[in-house]
């Protein structure tokens, strides 16, 4: 073949023919193009690359980027957990693992861990050695600077062996101390020439927050009057550990709720996490489903001879809750309804031996069986108290008695005049007693006389007189003691919504739930601290490592205890200790099965239900696994692993 020929197609081609041809070509190099390019696809993946940013927004204010205090704040919390590193940490899947510093050595019985540093610095570059881990404990630990987590540290005593090893010991084994050392560490060099009192005024707390985490602050913007409206956190190109994939983390923070939503809707944000646990329709996120420690339940104070001290009443109010409803109508369906504070089906243990399901009918019954009837006027129970008085008369009286019986017949006959004008009250039975007697008798003839076959009185007291006079003058009384139940909560949800449902289930069973509600600062001030409440609506946080110790233990019924009830049990008390110090997981496991069964027995707290930690984020973020966290900062656990860029490798 002449490949002249080839050239001169255009001028021998029909104008149809060229088209033709045109159209082949191109469609020969677009399957050749398509062909090489699923060959490359299929000789490569997509892996994630560095690059990209994630925008969150968090309703509130932070003001403490500083670990010695950042546990008041949701929003401080957040951001301390990508600022700053700590010995230990919890990886994407919720377990301890190293930080800072390697798995700790156990000594002396477990009452000693011996740490070893990671070469590490600071984001301003300074090396991070034994002495800011020692600065840090002992910061915490010095009520001068007061910080939330001293009451963890006491008596953990900190010791320097190395530039890059530490000990801390215990006084006791304990098992979850390890989630103790996930505490951030703070730079020495930075605080350690500041005092106590302006620690907490410092701009190291928010502005130039220094620490050693996988992101550094690129940038704060605030209004004119202060509020942080944005912060911008980079990949700190110093972390130790594995570099994130993520380039920049933008934190926008909002004044309420609703704004946080709009923004949220307005496509102006890529991740937030509600309050409440509740499935928003948001077709632009994808909703993560975390498994966070926390339950809410209504803790029972009532000491002594108050009504909660009846046990019946104690099982009717756990009878009388209607959990899933409250899963349902509170939670939309994004809670898990629970019987023990010890969460079983989390921890793989057993569920409890004695479980009081649901069932209006028993909780009636067990309330009719504490003496508490249903007033029909008011549909609400009460229990009437018949009340001796304290003098009655008792024995028969006649002229020449003397003693605090006459004295008492003497006042009740003094009441009407014209049965006793003189009205004298000595205390001797004489002849103005004895007429007073007889015309009392003839007053009440039909009482007295007439079913005694007497036609006159005799001026003695006899049972019939006597039981006249104590009718009118020395009753027995009636004391009403309506089924009243008060409960004092923060108001907030999902806590005014859980009160709200709980007073319409308990008045169907016929108490009547008083309910208060306070800002969160004044009940922890007002109510808590001082065990100032019958009962209380509130939630607890467990560790990864189970230790119900500061929460039912008889020793810690007052502050600054976390045991919210009236609970007190030797029994529950040695083997609250026991799975404290046990290192040995099964034995911890029994026992802890076996504490729960003696606490249940008891019903001193209703427990309510173990929401879902929902976390609404864009599709575009990828790498996010689903897993159990002790606080909602430790979503970030694991951030290392999310992005939004990808790159073809072979």
């Amino acid at each position: 073949m002449d490949w002249r020929h080839f050239f001169r197609l255009p001028e021998i081609l029909t104008k149809g023919e060229k088209y033709f041809l045109a159209f082949g070509i191109i469609l020969f190099l677009g399957s050749s193009a398509y062909l090489l390019l699923s060959y490359y696809r299929n000789i490569t993946e997509a892996r994630p690359t560095f690059g990209g940013t994630y925008t969150e927004g968090i309703v509130g204010q932070p003001r403490f980027l500083n670990p010695i205090y950042s546990q008041a704040s949701d929003a401080d919390r957040d951001l301390v957990e990508l600022l700053f590193a700590g010995l230990l940490k919890y990886d994407a899947s919720g377990k301890i693992a190293a930080d800072l510093a390697e798995l700790p050595e156990l000594q002396d019985g477990g009452k000693r861990y011996e740490f070893t540093l990671k070469e590490a610095r600071w984001q301003d570059g300074q090396k991070i050695s034994a002495d800011d881990v020692i600065f840090t404990i002992k910061t915490i630990q010095d009520p001068s600077y007061q910080s939330p987590l001293r009451g963890n540290w006491l008596g953990v005593q900190v010791e320097k062996i190395s530039e890059n090893k530490i000990s801390l010991a215990l006084t006791k084994p304990y098992a979850a101390f390890p989630e103790l050392a996930t505490v951030k560490i703070i730079p020495r060099h930075i605080w350690q020439n500041i005092t106590p009192e302006n620690f907490p005024l410092s701009n190291n707390n928010l502005s130039n927050a220094v620490g050693s985490g996988p992101y550094l602050i690129k940038k704060i913007e605030q209004s004119n009057s202060g509020i942080v409206e944005k912060i911008a956190l980079e990949a700190n190109p110093k972390y130790f550990g594995k570099k994130p994939f993520l380039k920049t983390a933008v934190f926008v923070f909002f004044g309420a709720e609703r704004d946080l939503l709009g923004a949220a809707q307005a496509g102006a944000i890529d991740g937030f996490a509600p309050s409440m646990a509740k499935n928003y329709s948001l077709s632009n996120f994808v909703v993560h489903r975390l498994v966070l420690l926390r339950y809410f339940a209504v803790f029972l104070n009532d000491k002594g001879s108050g009504i909660l001290a009846q046990k019946k009443i104690r099982e009717a109010l756990q009878y009388g809750t209607n959990k899933e409803e409250i899963v349902k109508n509170v939670f939309g369906g994004s809670a898990n309804a629970i019987s023990s504070p010890v969460l079983p089906n989390i921890f793989g243990l057993k569920e409890p031996a004695k479980t009081l399901v649901y069932d209006r009918e028993k909780a009636k019954e067990l309330l009719s069986e504490a003496g508490f009837k249903i007033n029909p006027e008011t549909n609400l129970r009460q229990k009437i108290l018949i009340k001796e008085p304290a003098l009655q008369l008792k024995s028969d009286l006649q002229v020449g008695s003397q003693g605090k019986e006459v004295e008492a017949l003497q006042k009740c006959l003094a009441k009407d005049p014209q049965i006793y004008p003189e009205g004298t009250v000595n205390g001797n039975f004489g002849q103005q007693t004895k007429a007073a007697v007889i015309r009392f008798q003839e007053k009440y003839r039909a009482d007295i006389l007439i079913p005694a076959g007497i036609s006159q009185g005799n001026g003695k007291v006899g049972p019939a007189t006597r039981q006249k006079i104590n009718q009118l003058c020395l009753p027995k009384t009636e004391e009403i003691i309506p089924l009243t139940v008060n409960l004092v909560t923060a108001a907030e949800p999902p806590l005014s919504a859980m009160a709200e449902l709980l007073r319409s289930q308990w008045k169907e069973i016929g108490i009547d739930l008083k309910i208060q509600e306070v800002p969160a600062q004044e009940l922890m001030r007002d109510f808590i601290r001082p065990r100032n409440y019958q009962t209380l609506l509130f939630g607890q946080v467990l560790g990864a490592t189970p230790d119900p110790l500061p929460f039912w233990h008889s020793s810690q019924t007052m502050d600054p205890g976390l045991n919210l009830t009236s609970f007190e049990s030797r029994q529950a008390d040695n083997e609250l200790a026991l799975i404290r110090e046990s290192d040995d997981e099964e034995e911890r496991r029994r026992t802890l099965e076996d504490f729960q069964d003696v606490l249940l027995e008891d019903s001193p707290a209703v427990f309510l239900a173990q929401p879902e930690y929902l976390y609404f984020v864009s599709p575009k973020i990828k790498g996010i696994n689903g897993h159990i966290i002790t606080d909602p900062s430790k979503r970030f656990a694991g951030i290392e692993n999310w992005y939004i860029k990808t790159r073809r490798a072979f």
